[in-house]
């Protein structure tokens, strides 16, 4: 029904009608800022791991290189930060970032990629042996008394290889590729 004086509708439906709008765009907030903070509590989620063959992760030389890592690692400028772990954690395991995190798994058994004929990149004096797989790429450091493995997203750009080749080099003697 329309104001006879001006023929607009009446204040009451101008008044609700405003109303609605207010609830639809704090509605649409509210659910933009769950969506938000959900995805960054994912993250806080301690990250689940499969378990793989690591028969000296409990050696010295493990334990020295964890003790020598950094806290966090940059990814493409952006500051990872370490993620806890779920339990039954795989020893010398840790992991940074996310949803797609970097891990460091240290003490694993020999590649069964390793041949005499594998190319290998050298990344701040440490031998790599890079294993593709899907949307990511497992390093491993082959030329330390320890085999290291690095898993990184194909997204996260070459320095958290770079700052744990450094790590890597400066915690763990050089030693001969073994096939």
């Amino acid at each position: 029904m329309a104001d006879t004086d001006t023929g607009a509708p009446p204040k009451v439906v101008l008044v609700t009608a405003s109303l609605l709008v207010a609830a639809l765009a704090v509605a649409v907030a509210v659910v933009a800022l769950t969506q938000r903070s959900s995805g960054q509590s994912e993250q806080n989620q301690p990250l689940a791991l499969v378990s793989v063959p690591a028969p000296q992760a409990g050696s010295a030389d493990c334990a020295k290189l964890l003790a020598g890592i950094p806290a966090t690692l940059t990814s493409n400028g952006k500051e990872l930060s370490p993620r806890t772990l779920a339990e039954p954690a795989p020893k010398a395991t840790v992991a940074w970032g996310g949803p797609d995190p970097v891990v460091l798994r240290c003490g694993l058994e020999r590649p069964p990629e390793l041949t005499p004929t594998s190319p290998l990149r050298m990344v701040n004096k440490v031998q790599w042996l890079q294993v593709e797989q899907g949307d990511s790429a497992t390093w491993y450091a082959v030329d330390r008394p320890v085999y290291v493995a690095l898993t990184v997203p194909v997204s996260a750009g070459t320095g958290p290889l770079q700052t744990i080749s450094d790590a890597i080099s400066a915690k763990l003697p050089v030693t001969p590729l073994k096939f």
